[in-house]
């Protein structure tokens, strides 16, 4: 999302602010040849999900326990009220969040999250007007605007992430495969999809199934395992997706319309009893992937880099893993081909959950802990 000028100036007085108050909680470390400083911005968080960047400078992020909460100056709000009602259950929960472009005028937010039905969960996307009103603020005219079909009673691989297209107003969304690779494969199945909705839920005309006839017409993209990280490449001006698969075969992918991404028909990982997945690596009417890790790094989210204070890593992707806690980084040349893989800060922060681009250029991660925490990280010169 591109952020104005005044935005930039805010947040890093915000941040500042934030600074000067938790000095203790600093330190410098190498990353990539860079000396970084690591600056704990908030803490206290319960595996916090996903956080998107407010007009006036504070940090919006959700709670997998069904909290949003506003960070101002290093103070955590009180949880927002008037979210829709929230399945916390295993790995799903309140998930992504992202503020609208024009929030200033409009207020308006987009949330993702495990949604109760009849009969287990499903994951959901929700619109709402977010209203500051001092320490208490509070949501308006939320509304429901993509609900799944086919809810079920497991508790994993919900997805979820969202992208708004630059163009046209577009959301994109990601559900995983819920547990059952079979799936994934199904066109008249949410799952295992990466999904496209016009930002009041309608469906766009130009989707690839928007008649519904061949699928259904939400689908932008099938064969995902469970995609935990997304974003708009300014670099390439597309969409690109990172997940999870099994036992290896995470993915980075760039999803286009109405192609089949192959999950659990081909995969460059095993399953977890060490048997072959599906047919191999290769099959007619599926797409590769642009990078694949083999182990698997459990990769969550992403940011395709393009701020000014890492000009080293302008255009490159990083990206949280999970499993060895640590920030990867696809190195990319000018067209958008990944190079190569270098691994940073393994073990510094614990779980990376999330990475966002803030408006000034620096680098916020969300820790997915019982005692999570945004941590900042800067040039350290």
């Amino acid at each position: 999302m591109i952020k104005s000028a005044p935005i930039t100036v805010l947040l890093a007085a915000t941040l500042i602010g934030t600074v000067a108050a938790r000095a203790a909680e600093m330190s410098v470390l190498e990353a990539g040849g860079l000396q970084i400083k690591a600056e704990v911005v908030a803490d206290g968080l319960e595996h916090p999900w996903g956080l998107d960047f407010l007009p006036d400078g504070s940090l919006l992020v959700t709670e997998r326990a069904g909290r949003l909460r506003i960070v101002r100056n290093g103070v955590v709000s009180e949880p927002v009220a008037g979210l829709p009602e929230v399945a916390v259950k295993g790995q799903g929960g309140l998930l992504d969040v992202l503020v609208a472009p024009d929030f200033v005028k409009s207020g308006l937010i987009y949330i993702t999250f495990s949604e109760p039905g009849w009969i287990g969960a499903g994951t959901a996307v929700a619109r709402a007007r977010l209203v500051l009103d001092g320490g208490k603020a509070h949501l308006e005219d939320v509304s429901t605007i993509f609900s799944m079909e086919g809810k079920s009673r497991q508790g994993h691989h919900f997805g979820s992430r969202l992208a708004m297209n630059p163009h046209d107003g577009s959301l994109f969304f990601s559900i995983g495969d819920r547990g059952s690779g079979k799936r994934a494969q199904d066109p008249f199945d949410h799952a295992g999809a990466v999904l496209r909705i016009n930002a009041d839920g309608s469906i766009p005309a130009d989707n690839p199934y928007a008649d519904g006839e061949k699928a259904l017409p939400q689908i932008w993209s099938k064969g995902h395992r469970n995609a935990q990280g997304m974003a708009w490449d300014r670099l390439t001006d597309s969409l690109l997706t990172v997940e999870h698969g099994a036992k290896g075969g995470d993915e980075v992918n760039r999803p286009a319309a109405g192609k089949n991404y192959g999950w659990p028909v081909i995969s460059y990982g095993v399953n977890y009893d060490g048997k072959r997945l599906g047919q191999g690596t290769a099959g007619e009417g599926y797409e590769q992937p642009l990078f694949y890790w083999d182990p698997s790094i459990a990769p969550s989210g992403m940011v395709a880099y393009d701020g000014d204070m890492f000009p080293e890593w302008k255009g490159d992707l990083l990206i949280g893993s999970l499993k060895f806690e640590l920030l990867s980084r696809l190195d990319r040349d000018a067209n958008g081909a990944i190079l190569g893989e270098e691994r940073m800060l393994a073990g510094r922060f614990g779980r990376i959950r999330d990475v966002n681009q803030a408006p000034d250029g620096s680098i916020l991660l969300l820790t997915d802990e019982a005692d999570g925490a945004i941590i900042r990280l800067s040039r350290a010169d």
